[in-house]
């Protein structure tokens, strides 16, 4: 059965480009994906995650303003009584000299893992089999020779 993800892009971003290539990524990966689109409300995400019995939560941002955007999020799915797996990436600040800071204010915020805009699809999808706990070909479509 797959596991459902809820993918989009937070606040006044309107970049879709990114969630496109991931959600194809993640639905070959056998991930059933819930893709909210562009200007995604945090009450959105939060819907979509109770309404789908979400497992985890990709969240995108690539206009530099994710951090207010992304404020109170994780209070927000805590009161909701969600307790999911939650990414946040893409060109996350306006002028981020140094990832590694950005990386540790969205830790701070909640998200259990933070990539920039230059990160592979694959390398999402393998830190989310992980944190699923998935084996190597248990989010994989099945395939059917006849």
């Amino acid at each position: 059965m797959p596991r459902t993800v809820i993918l989009g892009v937070i606040g006044s971003d309107a970049h879709v480009v990114g969630i496109t290539i991931l959600e194809q990524a993640l639905s070959a990966a056998g991930f059933e994906v819930v893709n909210l689109g562009v200007q995604t409300s945090q009450e959105e995400f939060v819907s979509a995650a109770k309404s789908h019995d979400a497992e985890a939560v990709l969240v995108s941002s690539l206009y530099g303003h994710a951090r207010q955007d992304c404020e109170g999020f994780h209070d927000r799915l805590a009161e909701a009584g969600i307790d999911v797996p939650t990414y946040v990436g893409g060109n996350l600040a306006v002028g981020q000299d140094d990832f590694e800071d950005t990386r540790e204010q969205f830790t701070e915020m909640g998200f259990d893992r933070v990539f920039d805009a230059e990160t592979d699809p694959e390398e999402a999808i393998a830190a989310l089999r992980r944190d699923l706990k998935l084996t190597t070909t248990e989010g994989e479509p099945v395939r059917v020779d006849g």
